[in-house]
């Protein structure tokens, strides 16, 4: 049977300037764990810390452009483009440009905190 998820749940993320994560599907919001959906809004400036990730994580760029960082260097993904960054990868992201970035992610298996290595 089809279910309606009327409304994501607000998470703040870790990173400077703020940034809020609206999870529709994950393991916080609806206890999913085999996939993690969630509306990303990167303001301008913003970046988080360097982290391992024990997930695979798509991002399909809506508006702006994402920054991300890998040891083999930066790509820059712009709107209409999409990104994987595969589980065990170092990783940054980053909103660096003056329009900031408007994403949506995607995480297999969904999203945990303990599932994030950022030292």
């Amino acid at each position: 049977m089809a279910e309606l998820i009327e409304q994501p749940l607000r998470i703040q993320a870790p990173g400077t300037p703020p940034k809020f994560i609206d999870e529709f599907v994950g393991r916080t919001h609806t206890g999913e764990s085999r996939v993690s959906i969630a509306h990303m809004r990167s303001p301008q400036g913003w970046s988080e810390p360097h982290q391992v990730c024990q997930f695979d994580e798509y991002a399909l760029v809506l508006r702006g452009s994402l920054w991300v960082e890998t040891d083999q260097g930066i790509l820059q993904v712009q709107a209409g483009q999409a990104v994987l960054v595969r589980s065990g990868e170092r990783v940054q992201y980053s909103t660096p440009t003056d329009e900031g970035a408007e994403y949506v992610a995607v995480c297999l298996p969904a999203f945990d905190l303990t599932l994030v290595d950022r030292s």
